[in-house]
């Protein structure tokens, strides 16, 4: 799937285990491309033929950004910046040594999905060659066609985050730092945001102060990877921060000790996400909201318990 939004910014669905999961943003500016994430390796001849549809050459992307190198949102930067001669990767200071040297994140992948999983979800991890990365510096700039685009510092999620700043559209790229609201958990109309709380390197105080950092902005949109393009507003800012604190109030209650203590988070994080849905007015079956939020209260669960055991 192919969304042409506005201010050259077109969404593209990578087709990440389904439809309406995962999105990378494609930006284009006076003959100029940016690509900001990159689905896995898997993703790629859909992101190609993408590319295509929309009238741009691999030669003409100048940069790819991964706004982190979790495997959802960078595991096709190798494989992406080889069929693209003239693309620089362009890669937070602490991921990027990940994405030419990725032993460490295929490691730390298998060790929560399970080797058999890994393959399935993600494929071939491709290391990106030094020569062609740059690591981008909180503050940075890089100039796309005539636009430029500001690299963040966003920690919380995870440390190796940036999110990208679009001044053109007042946007920001958020990579997960301003949560997931697929297209399937809206409400009335409206997005119902949940953050991602994914391990190892979720740190709440670092994660509201970077949601406060994207909102210090008055931006106009929110680019969500899990996904698509929102109306940036204080009230979804509101309902992160207060889901975030909830997140660790439920961590905090629960014994971590207890080998049963993961699949206990995972329940009651799943419950008290249900109860929100249904209060914004969700008419999905819980059966179905269940299935969907799986792999993500899963993981968040996983997330934070790791925070508890190593705060």
């Amino acid at each position: 799937m192919i969304e042409t939004l506005s201010h050259g910014i077109t969404c593209i669905d990578t087709g990440y285990h389904r439809a309406g999961l995962a999105a990378c943003y494609l930006v284009v500016d006076d003959g100029e491309a940016a690509l900001i994430e990159t689905g896995t390796a898997l993703n790629l001849p859909a992101i190609l033929r993408a590319l295509t549809d929309c009238g741009v050459a691999p030669e003409q992307l100048r940069y790819i950004m991964p706004t982190h190198v979790h495997l959802d949102h960078a595991g096709g930067a190798g494989a992406l910046l080889a069929r693209c001669p003239q693309a620089t990767l362009v890669a937070h200071p602490r991921g990027a040594r990940h994405l030419v040297d990725p032993e460490r994140l295929i490691a730390g992948a298998k060790a929560v999905y399970g080797e058999e999983s890994f393959t399935r979800m993600y494929g071939e991890i491709v290391p990106a060659p030094v020569e062609r990365v740059r690591e981008a510096a909180d503050g940075s700039r890089w100039t796309l066609g005539r636009r430029d685009l500001l690299v963040r510092d966003t920690p919380g999620h995870a440390r190796h985050h940036f999110c990208v700043w679009d001044e053109t559209s007042r946007g920001w790229f958020t990579g997960d730092t301003f949560g997931i609201a697929y297209r399937e958990l809206y409400c009335g109309g409206e997005p119902y945001l949940i953050p991602t709380t994914t391990p190892v390197q979720f740190e709440p105080e670092a994660l509201l102060a970077s949601i406060e950092l994207l909102m210090a902005a008055e931006p106009r949109y929110c680019y969500l990877t899990h996904f698509g393009r929102i109306a940036a507003s204080a009230h979804h800012a509101g309902s992160l921060r207060r889901q975030v604190l909830d997140y660790v109030r439920l961590v905090e209650g629960i014994d971590i000790t207890d080998p049963h203590a993961q699949a206990a988070l995972t329940e009651a994080l799943t419950t008290y996400t249900l109860e929100g849905l249904h209060a914004a007015g969700s008419t999905l079956p819980a059966t179905t909201l269940r299935a969907l939020l799986a792999l993500d209260m899963d993981l968040s669960a996983q997330g934070l318990v790791h925070w508890m055991h190593h705060r």
